[in-house]
């Protein structure tokens, strides 16, 4: 039987994939490079699952996600369940655009150039947007995904292209706000979702987080309680480390009503490139 403890180099999970190195863990699964049964490197992704019927509900909703193509969202090669674990074959990434921060702070001391990271963000936009819009024929019915867990490890470069990953926390949706059980990184979480509830525009609340941990090298927010058993109401964002014009767009983003923050994704990058175009050329 696999377990928690037998996951090793040279392994096979499933015929045909053999691990090779262990390249890192998270809040929800490890992640391990591996060779598929072309002999090409993929990752797998090992995500705890304790109980068959919650892997079988979990495997339907990465099989529907899995249909979509985009390029911006990273490829799912197969899925399937094993004891203890769900296991997610996909596209082996460079790195995120969190090991692409420690980067710039080792090549010139500073977090991600604004110029930049919009470059970057403008590809996740695009995804999100793609996901969130209600467009995508599941069961004959037209639903939108939520990803319910952006942030910049999750955000992963291949060839210089950004590719929005992990669906372990997506939920398909018919309305604009749902129900939904708080879980995510709470560092990102919008704060709907602490009150129980998911909106369309809960993933660009996230991605504006996102945007100031990579331009600022730090969170808005103070971390919330580790164990939430009732509602959680953040505190206002420290917005200094930005600039003014970046603060009034973030600020927008991060609006605790869903409705007051930016139709897209897309539109919420479209002001910042256009706010750091003119900063610059202000200077």
């Amino acid at each position: 039987m696999v377990n928690a403890f037998s996951l090793a180099k040279g392994m096979e999970p499933f015929p045909g994939y053999r691990l090779n190195q262990f390249l890192g863990k998270g809040g929800w699964g490890s992640v391990w490079k591996a060779t598929n049964p072309e002999g090409k490197d993929c990752a797998l992704k090992f995500l705890p699952c304790e109980h068959q019927q919650g892997a079988a509900q979990e495997i339907r909703a990465l099989q529907a996600i899995r249909q979509l193509h985009h390029a911006n969202l990273i490829t799912i090669e197969q899925i399937w369940s094993i004891p203890r674990y769900l296991v997610i074959a996909m596209e082996l990434a460079e790195g995120s655009l969190l090991d692409l921060l420690d980067v710039y702070y080792a090549e010139f001391n500073q977090p991600i150039m604004a110029e930049h990271l919009c470059s970057y963000l403008r590809q996740a936009a695009t995804a999100l947007d793609f996901l969130n819009a209600r467009q995508h024929l599941v069961n004959d019915q037209r639903v939108a995904f939520r990803h319910c867990d952006v942030k910049p490890s999750n955000l992963l470069v291949l060839d210089m292209n950004v590719k929005v990953a992990d669906f372990s926390l997506s939920v398909s949706a018919t309305s604009p706000m749902c129900n939904y059980r708080k879980v995510g990184t709470l560092n990102y979480c919008a704060p709907e979702i602490f009150q129980g509830w998911l909106s369309d525009k809960s993933d660009q609340y996230s991605l504006a987080i996102t945007y100031c941990h990579l331009r600022t090298g730090r969170l808005p927010f103070p971390d919330p309680p580790r164990n939430l058993t009732g509602p959680y109401v953040r505190p206002a964002p420290d917005l200094n480390n930005l600039s003014p014009a970046e603060q009034s767009i973030i600020a927008r983003a991060l609006a605790p009503v869903p409705q007051d923050r930016f139709r897209t994704c897309t539109e919420l990058i479209e002001h910042l490139e256009k706010a750091n175009v003119e900063t610059t050329a202000c200077v």
